[in-house]
């Protein structure tokens, strides 16, 4: 109940799709049922015997069978006058059956666009709700789960969410309407025949609640499963190329066989459950449909009630049932509904672990530099940087080297917070990160990684990330710098040409200086690379080179290199291994000393 409760919040103001819909409801049930009443006066009228009563004015209005006959024959008194026969009254009766059914189905179709509106908005919200969630939340999250996963609950658990929420307006107005108004007109025309009925109707509820309250585990559990197919689908589309190379396919298509066979087992176990509540309720109703046409038949023959009301009577409760099983059918939605909400609400609950502080400070620019102050960092329980202080003087390049697992990139992923110390402090200007905002502090960085991310857009718009209002001339003006301009041009559309998916229309070289032009573009105050260079041929690794040593200038930098050619000009070095920093100085002094940083220069076979 409480998690149907939150996610029937996204649908406010509930009121104003509720209200409506329940005025079309119950206009709807009302002239529905008025159809089935139409029954009695069209039987009464063709087995009539002797002339018809003529009525001259209007019966005082009450629920009766007797108020509906008087009123029909007045109404055919005023269009026919005295004189008319079985056929009059039988197209008279037909015309008010066809208007009865346009104003039943028109109120029907008010009342289900009513509630789609809201489903659809309901969708909406929650969506948008969700990703924006997603989006705030700590690097640290999607590193413990499944992108696959994530996208399941985003799209598929919402959508599921989405029926839910519509099918429980049906049981909370619509079937109850059209129980009730059923069940008064059958009353009006029977109470006798009504009790049965009464008794009998719960006992059908009851056996339907027996099929459908096993499902919510079992449908939480398909959409656990679900996601951890859409991570199979991602990973393998993702690492097509190596999924190929080494052969892998029969080994990726058994793993997705065997989740997709879990999957529609479970889904096989619902369905049958869900399937065998309509023939259920229909059996139990045609059986109890029986037991009143013996009854009613015992009636007519004691006179209590005639034909024409009996059959009215028996059209009725044939639809009863028809409301019950929707009733029945929807708690297996709301079920499926509540196990995908509990599982979208987890993602919504999930605690932001790099939070903002209250009355947080907005970062104005960098005024003296970088400072670590005994930086412990731990991935839960291993610790992977221990004790680490140095300081970036502002407009100085500091450069971190040394074997790769050492912990430099988790160093640096603390400056822009993805990550805040285990303990020990990071500052900038003599102030605790933690006391920035997130978004001034990274609206102030440039950030080029080893692991180029580009997106499905255009050439241009990937490098205007950084920068949305820059002009075509900064733009090109920042592909140069990054020695991108030439292999831009020469594409089908120029800067207007789609990358495809992660950039896979490009080298590696190309990804990599696109996304050195976006960092180019941002104009950053604090500059963060990455194996910036990593992925570039010899010649464009100099080109952009060149153009990095003219980026960095005047700028507090980070830079994270294994081509050690490309960090000697910092104006400090640190060489970090095993998560503490053992050497620091200039290239000059590190080879020097002949310690570990002059060995790497010696593998790399570069000149003293």
């Amino acid at each position: 109940m409480k998690t149907f409760k939150r996610l029937f919040s996204f649908a406010q103001p509930i009121e104003k799709y509720a209200i409506p819909y329940f005025i079309y409801t119950l206009l709807y049930s009302v002239f529905n049922a008025f159809n089935f009443v139409l029954i009695a006066p069209i039987i009464n009228s063709l087995f009539a015997e002797g002339p018809r009563t003529v009525v001259r004015t209007m019966p005082d209005p009450e629920v009766s069978s007797d108020f509906l006959n008087d009123f029909i024959n007045y109404a055919i008194f005023r269009l026919y006058g005295e004189t008319f026969d079985t056929m009059d009254v039988l197209i008279f009766l037909a015309g008010m059956i066809v208007c009865s059914a346009f104003l039943s189905n028109l109120f029907r179709f008010l009342g289900q666009w009513t509630v789609e509106k809201m489903g659809i908005n309901t969708l909406q919200r929650l969506r948008d709700t969700i990703f924006h969630n997603v989006t705030q939340l700590h690097v640290g999250y999607f590193s413990n789960e499944h992108k696959g996963d994530i996208i399941s609950r985003i799209t598929a658990d919402v959508q599921v969410i989405r029926f839910a929420v519509v099918r429980t307006l049906h049981v909370i107005f619509r079937e109850p309407l059209l129980i009730l108004t059923y069940v008064f007109v059958m009353i009006r025309l029977s109470w006798e025949l009504s009790v049965f009925c009464i008794i009998y109707l719960p006992l059908v509820a009851l056996i339907m609640g027996a099929i459908v309250k096993r499902l919510r585990r079992p449908a939480k559990d398909a959409q656990v499963v679900f996601g951890s197919m859409t991570s199979a689908i991602d990973e393998t589309l993702s690492g097509v190329k190596v999924v190929k190379a080494y052969n892998a396919e029969d080994f990726f298509d058994n793993r997705f066989k065997a989740l997709d066979e879990k999957y529609s087992a479970l889904y096989r176990w619902i369905a049958k459950r869900q399937q065998l509540a309509s023939p259920m309720s229909e059996f139990l109703g045609i059986t109890a449909v029986g037991g009143v046409v013996i009854a009613g038949g015992y009636l007519i023959t004691r006179g209590v009630f005639n034909v024409g009301e009996f059959l009215a009577y028996v059209g009725i409760f044939s639809q009863i049932t028809r409301p019950i099983r929707s009733f029945t059918d929807a708690f297996a939605n709301i079920n499926q509904g509540i196990a995908a909400g509990e599982r979208v609400l987890e993602v919504m609950d999930t605690v932001n672990e790099i939070p903002d502080r209250e009355g947080a400070l907005t970062l104005n620019g960098v005024k003296k530099g970088i400072e670590f102050r005994d930086v412990h960092f731990s991935y839960d329980s291993k610790e992977v940087i221990r004790g680490v202080s140095f300081t970036i003087p502002k407009g100085k390049t500091v450069a971190l080297v040394g074997p790769s697992g050492g912990g430099k990139t988790t160093i640096s992923d603390m400056i822009p917070r993805f990550y805040d110390p285990t303990s020990g402090t990071v500052l900038i200007d003599d102030v605790d990160l933690r006391d920035y905002t997130k978004y001034s502090l990274r609206n102030h960085m440039g950030i080029v990684s080893q692991d180029t991310v580009l997106f499905n857009d255009t050439v241009e718009n990937n490098i205007r990330l950084g920068n949305p209002s820059a002009t075509m001339e900064q733009v090109i003006a920042a592909a140069k710098i990054a020695n991108a301009h030439e292999f831009i041009i020469g594409m089908e559309d120029g800067y207007n040409t789609n990358i495809g998916d992660r950039g896979m229309k490009l080298s590696g070289g190309q990804r990599q200086r696109l996304s050195i032009a976006r960092a180019v573009l941002k104009n950053p105050d604090i500059l963060i690379l990455d194996e910036a260079t990593s992925a570039l041929d010899t010649e464009s690794e100099k080109l952009v080179q060149a153009a990095l040593n003219s980026l960095l200038a005047g700028r507090t930098s980070l830079v994270i290199a294994h081509r050690l050619s490309t960090i000697i000009n910092a104006d400090i070095i640190m060489v970090v291994k095993d998560g503490e920093i053992v050497e620091s100085g200039t290239h000059k002094e590190l080879l020097d000393k002949n310690g570990l940083y002059a060995k790497l220069i010696a593998m790399q076979n570069l000149e003293k």
